[in-house]
């Protein structure tokens, strides 16, 4: 587990859960620090980021990271 909120390349691909436990995205890209997050990433979506080809849309949303709780190996929580 991260002990930082300082995100990299390396976030990409991790699954974005709320509070409750519940996966609300993916993270798609990283840049300078910024989670670049999928709301309803499809197959092909994890695939790319997984492989790390994460790629913008229209529909990513920038996660600050005053949000986040922890990060895991896995995952991005975040805080209430």
């Amino acid at each position: 587990m991260q002990n930082d909120k300082t995100l990299t390349a390396d976030d990409e691909g991790k699954d974005v859960v709320n509070s409750d436990g519940d996966k609300i995205g993916r993270v798609t890209n990283v840049e300078h620090g910024k989670a670049h997050v999928d709301p309803d990433p499809g197959l092909a979506d994890t695939i790319r980021s997984k492989l790390g080809w994460g790629d913008d849309d229209e529909e990513d949303y920038v996660l600050n990271t005053s949000s986040i709780e922890t990060v895991t190996d896995d995952e991005i929580h975040l805080s209430r």
